[in-house]
């Protein structure tokens, strides 16, 4: 595939995105604003901008202290901070109220990316994990604006999928980023086999060790008020398929498992749907929106709420990380390990390969193959709490270790941006 098939391929699908946002994000307030900014509509900012584009809400947790970093050295520039859904807007505009201006990011068609650059005129774009798009980077580079890949990462999914499908096309792309910060040596070889520049690639550790976030106390206090003595095991970040295997194993091993279940799902769109799943099985099903009508027998609570993951997981006894049953490459592992939680995933982990071979090598994480695997692991490890404390332990210590990405990255950085 060449960049102008590409291009008509782009236009051919904008149609379906804009009726994809109007089914999909029009009960949200910011559905218009969205639109706009996605058909290159946004205000023009008159400051210097170093502009960051994160997905959703786990790139942007990520590119906290990066973003922390710049606001602090570079004072005379605006960060314009940019996301693809309206979750990871949110969570954008909650953290950091008016301290960065946030928009949505442009449909990667050369008429709209012209228009969006127009407006924000960015001395640096600075790009988070696997957001390779041809035709910003080709503008960019053709306009002298430095491009940045930054935390980046290929999983050998995604590596196989680039070389069936656009070699020339992404090794093209890859050639004109101006630098590429790659988490792990495993994503730096396969950037270089896809074409990329050997000397604009560096290793610098992933972000995710440097996002060590807060918990709200008063509502970790809550929800352990709420819960009471009970042991806990959390269910991370779910996704579609892995309630189901994860309740039908866990009724024939309920003898063993004097726990609460409190199930997460990773998109908030499927909240009604886990909580359906659930009662479905015939258990005391209760939602953590509808908490006053929480019964001391609960078995499971579906966790219904954003931005509440770290006081799940500082109210828990275990965690299990969702997107590691199913085919889905595995979620963030690392906030449960910044709060020393004995960590359980799946055989799925392509997303977090080298994160999760550093946990599993250290002792601080286990992984099992099934459902039925996972909840033996789990009634195991909650007759253990020495077993428990020790996993928690190596974990954190894995955790604190592998600081230092966000100086690394602040360093890089530092010759693409005017002081």
């Amino acid at each position: 595939m060449n960049r102008f098939l590409y291009s008509f391929i782009i236009w051919l699908g904008i149609p379906f995105a804009l009726l994809k946002i109007l089914l999909k994000d029009s009960h949200d307030p910011s559905w218009k604003v969205k639109l706009k900014n996605q058909l290159g509509f946004v205000p023009k900012i008159s400051d210097r901008v170093i502009w960051i584009h994160s997905v959703s809400v786990g790139e942007f947790n990520a590119s906290k202290p990066l973003v922390d970093n710049l606001l602090d050295q570079y004072p005379k520039y605006k960060i314009l901070l940019t996301t693809t859904t309206i979750t990871g807007s949110v969570a954008v505009k909650n953290h950091y109220k008016n301290k960065i201006i946030h928009c949505f990011f442009p449909f990667d068609s050369k008429l709209i990316i012209k228009s969006f650059l127009r407006k924000i005129q960015p001395e640096i774009c600075i790009l988070m994990e696997t957001e390779i798009w041809p035709n910003l980077i080709h503008t960019l580079n053709k306009k002298n604006i430095p491009v940045c890949l930054i935390n980046a990462r290929l999983s050998e999914k995604s590596f196989n999928k680039y070389q069936k499908f656009s070699p020339k096309l992404v090794s093209e792309t890859l050639r004109k980023l101006t630098l590429i910060c790659s988490q792990n040596t495993f994503s730096s070889t396969r950037f270089i086999k896809l074409g990329a520049n050997e000397e604009s690639l560096i290793n610098t550790g992933s972000l995710k060790f440097d996002s060590d976030d807060s918990i709200d106390v008063d509502l970790a206090n809550s929800l352990r008020q709420m819960v009471g003595d009970r042991l806990v095991s959390v269910f991370a970040s779910t996704r579609d398929g892995e309630e189901r295997l994860i309740i039908e194993s866990y009724l024939k091993h309920k003898d063993q498992m004097n726990c609460l279940l409190v199930i997460i799902p990773r998109h908030p769109e499927r909240f009604d749907e886990a909580a359906k799943i659930a009662k479905g099985f015939g258990l005391n099903v209760n939602r953590r929106s509808e908490a006053e009508n929480w019964s001391e027998d609960t078995d499971i609570l579906v966790g219904d709420s954003m931005g509440e993951m770290m006081a799940y997981y500082s109210i828990s006894d275990i965690a299990f990380i969702g997107g590691s049953l199913t085919d889905n490459g595995c979620q963030n592992m690392l906030e449960a390990a910044s709060l020393s939680k004995p960590i359980i995933f799946g055989p799925s982990v392509y997303n977090f390969e080298e994160i999760s071979k550093q946990l599993l090598d250290n002792d601080a994480s286990i992984q099992v193959s099934n459902a039925d695997e996972l909840m033996q692991t789990i009634s195991q490890l909650l007759s253990s709490k020495s077993r428990r404390d020790e996993l928690g332990a190596n974990a954190r210590k894995t955790f604190e270790n592998n600081q230092g990405a966000a100086s690394n990255i602040l360093s890089a950085l530092e010759p693409y941006i005017k002081n």
